[in-house]
Order: structure tokens, then C-alpha cells, then sequence
């Protein structure tokens, strides 16, 4: 479906004079009637407010900000990655733009590289904001979801009461009348700083604010969901009445981002809700819309089309994910993929001719999973992404040219690009294990980023999972001696290497102090960094305890790991024969760097015709 553009028009009529003053040729002037002024919207409440020089002094909260560290993240949380893709593949679709391109074969192997050209099917446009001066209504329908439309974008004059709060920070505010959203009721509603609004539970996490957590977090509205920061200027206020709850952002900016939101959300007392975007807004992403949260039912929808029709959200989700760039749809990909290549490939490794990600480095999405005791739920997409059933996971590197010439050069923290192809390929069976501690309660202790990698604080034995090599130098002190350069005994269980019998212990450190440098558990790997603590054992029956046996089991587990290369060339350009070399490189050193990190009981296929 093709982006509507409404342009609203305001057009004037002069009326034309049928006589003069003192005749034809008498050089008198003529004199037009006096004019009318255009008509002047109506003030924004928001007009004035957070728009000073120096903005923190304009917060309501002045507190200090946490640590957080801007910009993309290793790679994205393994688990939910999924859904960002099948949301991409959907939006796709429904605004797909045709994109000139050069003709060239769709897909063609290059020696053991497969190459697949784009041609305005894959890499998808940059959907920019465009909801700036717009009125939306969601309203309930007959399906237990909402329907859209467009409405009149006014904000309520009466702001209520202003809000403190920080940068990913909430304040649990009690409605007064019983909301009802998605078929349940709630008596109060959690206002986040992040532009959007849950019920049940407060989100305050600093993750990628992406389709993944607006689809499985806590239900919510999702005003302008995106990393905005309060206490940096702006302010957030609301207005709890018993005809209407209404919050309401005025110019807050991102976090270390000048760019602002001002955005109002209306719900009312029959449960229909109102979202509004204030034209000074500048804000080039965010996601808007409704999610009942814990759900993988969803409908992708083009927003500004509301204005001339209504949207049908069905029973689940509804909403648009607006970005400032480009992204790659994978499920289109995979699909044009094996139109020419064979059902043999338990991984797809996509390397691209320019950047496509902007918050990750790179990452891996888990199509499908068999297994049970590794923390991945059961299930089967496999066919979603063109493969009859055979393949499992698949891997976004993206582009090739910010990755050494040497893939055994260390660039990326402890990282080479053997290792960080290690990660993402793991990703498919790790790391997601609990254990049973001393108690019996289940504890995520050994997990550090996105409970999907060690903990800094895990011995881990350099795992490229992270975590690290930890020494015991004796009298609760440790020290950091080697990272990223293997799969760990407990990580070959996972992947069914090995039996439990075949995993020995190993240790975590509780409770670190003293750590120079200072590191937190969702820390990258690194070297030489010592700290004291208190260590803690764990055994593999600690591991199944917590997660139930492996199975399939060692025995039955397979001992090669089939993947194809690609390289994916954009529109518009002929495929580059060096960066073809490049990704063949390091095709051909991963293999013996996996046979080793898996100290030889499994190897990688990388031939695309096995």
C-alpha cells in the first residue's frame, strides 16, 4: 500500500475591483479592500515550555543522570530478534516504494559466496516520522483490538500536573475512573519517560526501545516510544480527571539528542484512546501505536493513511515503526535465497555492501529451535524465510567494510571477526541457562547483557559468549586472563557436544568489589581487570535443575553446522569483487576457528553445495 500524502490548503479570494477612483488614465491608486488576517491556530500548551538555553535547568527533577552509554550495542537481545524482523518483512509490504536498480542476476555464486542483489525487495527505504501536526483515535473494535483513524490533532489545553521524572524513569499514576484496555482493567497506568504508557508493570529499561519490547513487554501505549530523556529539558505532565486520563511530553529530547517530542495521549472513558503529535516535533523515529503486550499478534500499519480511512487493527497489536534509516527486510531475503540454492543450510551469514544496522553491530535471529533445556521456547518459522524446515538461524553481520581485512584482528573491544562471527553464529543454542543456587531458587546469576552472554563475573573460560577467563589468585581475589577465543564445556553442552558427565565445574564471583577497572555484570570481556569477591561453584546438575535435561542429548546431536554465506549488494550497485574476497577470507578461516573452539566435536560446512 503506497503513503498517503494529505497537503492541506489554505486558499484566499480576492475580490477583483469592477470600478476605479477618477476613471481610466487618471493615475489615481487603486485601493484593495482591506485585507482579511489567516486564520490562527489555536496556542499549544506546550509552546514555551523546556525551550531554554540550557535545558537540564529547566527540569523538574534535576537529579544526575544515569550512566547510560549512547549508541548501538554489540549485537540485539537474541531472543525477540525474531519479531523485529517479521514486523520489518510485514511493513514492507504494506508501503513498499519501487527503487530503481542496475539489472544484474538476483542471486549467483561466486566461488563459495552466494551473492543476492537487491532489487528494491529487500533493503527497505527509511521510514521517517511523519506523524508531526497529525491526530490519531484508536478505537476499540469487535475483535478485542482497536481500529484507526485519523482525528483532529488539538492538544487539551489543561496540562494537569507536571511529572518528576529522570531519564528511564516512571511514576505509577492512579486513574480515576477503571481503563480498560485490550479486555482487562486497570485502576492506575505507569507513565514512562520514554514516550509511552503501560499498564501492570513500569518500564524503566534502557534496551533498544524496538518491535520486540513494544510487542512482548508490558501492555502499553506507545505515544512516541523511543530513548527520550526527561531530566534534559521538557517535561511531562499529567492530568487524571474523571472524564479522561492524559498525559502529555513537552519538547522532551532524546538522551544525548536534540531532537524533541511533544505528544499528547488521551484515553477515554469508553475506552477509546487519542494520540496527538504537536508539528514542532522533530523527532525522525520512535514506535506509536497499542500492544496488549505478551503477544506475537501483530498488524504492521501505515498511520498518516488514517487521515483518509480507517485502519483495521484487528485483535492484536497495531502500530508503525518509524526509522531515519534504511533496514533490510531478512525474511524477503531468505525467500529470494532459496529460490536458487538447496534446503541444506542450518544458518544463513549475511554480510552487506553498506551499513544497514544503526543499533547493533551485528545480530542473530533464531527462526527455529528442536531443543529443549537451553532456555529457547519450541517453535518453527523456518518456513517464513523460504526454507522447508531445515533452517534455524540467521545472522546479519552487516557491511563488510567495517570489518578488518585480517579476520584475526583484534578491533572491537577483546573481538576479532572470528570471535564476533563465533557470538552471532552461538546465538542459535546460546547463552540463556539458569542455575538452581544454594537455596533452590532459580537464578539468572551466570547471565550478563540481555541475560543472552556470560556475566563479566562468570568464569566462562574466554568464552566468545563473553564472560571471561577468570584466575583465582587466592584470598577472594580474581583476575581477568583471557577472553573471547573458544565455546566453553558448558556452552558445547548447549550446542549437544557434550553430556552432562563431559561438563566440569566451573564458578562465578558473587558479590565483586573492589573492581579496577570498574566493570557491571553486562560488561564486554576484557583483559588484566582484577576484583575481589566471594566465589561460587556450579556444577552441570545445578544447570538442568534449573532448565531440565538436553534434548535431544549429545548422542543424538549433530556434529556439523551447515551455513551459507551472502553477500547482499544493494540497488543501484554491481557486486565488488574485493569485498567478495573478503567475506570468501573469512569463510575460510572460520571453519578451523570453529573446529578448534569446539575443541573438534564439530565442524562448520560453509561450501554452498554440500
Amino acid at each position: 500500500m503506497m503513503r498517503l500524502l494529505r497537503v492541506f490548503m489554505v486558499g484566499i479570494v480576492l475580490g477583483a475591483l469592477t470600478g476605479s477612483c477618477g476613471g481610466s488614465g487618471s493615475g489615481s491608486p487603486t485601493i484593495p479592500p482591506p485585507s482579511t488576517p489567516p486564520p490562527v491556530a489555536p496556542a499549544n500548551p506546550c509552546d514555551g515550555i523546556g525551550i531554554v538555553a540550557g535545558a537540564l535547568a529547566d527540569s523538574a527533577s534535576a537529579v544526575s543522570r544515569p550512566g547510560k552509554v549512547p549508541g548501538p550495542a554489540l549485537d540485539r537481545d537474541p531472543r525477540y530478534a525474531l519479531f523485529d524482523a517479521l514486523w520489518a518483512h510485514e511493513a514492507g509490504r504494506s508501503r513498499a516504494v519501487p527503487r530503481p536498480f542496475t539489472p544484474q542476476g538476483a542471486t549467483e555464486d561466486i566461488g563459495e559466496v552466494a551473492v543476492v542483489q537487491d532489487e528494491g525487495d529487500i533493503i527497505l527505504p527509511a521510514n521517517r516520522f511523519d506523524l508531526a501536526g497529525k491526530g490519531l483515535t484508536f478505537a476499540p473494535n469487535g475483535a478485542g483490538g482497536f481500529d484507526v483513524r485519523g482525528s483532529d490533532p488539538a492538544f487539551q489545553s489543561d496540562l494537569g500536573t507536571r511529572l518528576t521524572l529522570a531519564d528511564d524513569d516512571t511514576s505509577n499514576v492512579p486513574a480515576a475512573f477503571n481503563v480498560s484496555f485490550f479486555g482487562k482493567t486497570y485502576v492506575s497506568a505507569f507513565v514512562n519517560s520514554d514516550g509511552n504508557i503501560t499498564f501492570g508493570e513500569a518500564d524503566t529499561a534502557s534496551t533498544e526501545r524496538d518491535v520486540s519490547r513494544f510487542l512482548t513487554g508490558a501492555p502499553r501505549i506507545a505515544v512516541a516510544f523511543a530513548d527520550l530523556d526527561p531530566s534534559a529539558g521538557g517535561a511531562v505532565f499529567v492530568n487524571a480527571k474523571s472524564d479522561g486520563f492524559t498525559v502529555t511530553w513537552c519538547n522532551v529530547p532524546g538522551f544525548d539528542d536534540p531532537v524533541k517530542l511533544t505528544a499528547q495521549a488521551v484515553i477515554a472513558r469508553d475506552g477509546s484512546i487519542e494520540i496527538k503529535v504537536a508539528g514542532t516535533t522533530t523527532r525522525t523515529d520512535a514506535i506509536v501505536g497499542l500492544s496488549p503486550g505478551r503477544t506475537n499478534v501483530f498488524k504492521p500499519a501505515d498511520l498518516t493513511a488514517s487521515a483518509s480511512s480507517s485502519i483495521d487493527g484487528g485483535a492484536g497489536a497495531v502500530g508503525e515503526r518509524f526509522s531515519a534509516s534504511d533496514e533490510v527486510d531478512l525474511v524477503a531475503l531468505g525467500r529470494k535465497f532459496y529460490k536458487t540454492h538447496p534446503d541444506t543450510y542450518d544458518q544463513l551469514m549475511i554480510w552487506s555492501d553498506r551499513r544497514l544496522i544503526t543499533d547493533a553491530f551485528a545480530y542473530e535471529l533464531t527462526v527455529a529451535n528442536e531443543i529443549s533445556g537451553i532456555g529457547t521456547d519450541i517453535f518453527d518459522s523456518s518456513r517464513t524465510f523460504g526454507s522447508a524446515g531445515r533452517l534455524r538461524s540467521v545472522v546479519m553481520m552487516d557491511s563488510v567494510a567495517k570489518y578488518p581485512a585480517d579476520p584475526q584482528q583484534v578491533f572491537l573491544g577483546a573481538n576479532t571477526t572470528l570471535s564476533l562471527i563465533g557470538q552471532e553464529a552461538g546465538h542459535r543454542w546460546l547463552a540463556f541457562l539458569k542455575i538452581r543456587d544454594a537455596k533452590g531458587a532459580l537464578s539468572n546469576i551466570l547471565l550478563g547483557r540481555d541475560d543472552a552472554h556470560w556475566s563479566f563475573f562468570t568464569d566462562s573460560d574466554a568464552s566468545v559468549m563473553e564472560g571471561n577467563d577468570i584466575e583465582a589468585l587466592g584470598g577472594g581475589t580474581f583476575k581477568t586472563v583471557g577472553a573471547v577465543i573458544r565455546y566453553s564445556a558448558l556452552d558445547q553442552y548447549a550446542m549437544g557436544l557434550r553430556s552432562e558427565a563431559d561438563v566440569p565445574s566451573f564458578f562465578y564471583v558473587e558479590n565483586p568489589v573492589n573492581v579496577d577497572p570498574p566493570q557491571q555484570p553486562d560488561s564486554a570481556p576484557r583483559l588484566n581487570v582484577t576484583f575481589s569477591g566471594t566465589r561460587r561453584d556450579v556444577l552441570i546438575q545445578d544447570v538442568v535443575a534449573a532448565m531440565g535435561p538436553r534434548q535431544p542429548s549429545a548422542a543424538a546431536s549433530p556434529r556439523v553446522h551447515a551455513q551459507a554465506f551472502i553477500h547482499l549488494v544493494s540497488a543501484g550497485r554491481q557486486t565488488d569483487a574485493a569485498n567478495v574476497a573478503k567475506i570468501d577470507r573469512f569463510r575460510r578461516e572460520w571453519e578451523p576457528f570453529f573446529l578448534r573452539a569446539t575443541d573438534e566435536r564439530m565442524r562448520a560446512e560453509t561450501r554452498l553445495r554440500q
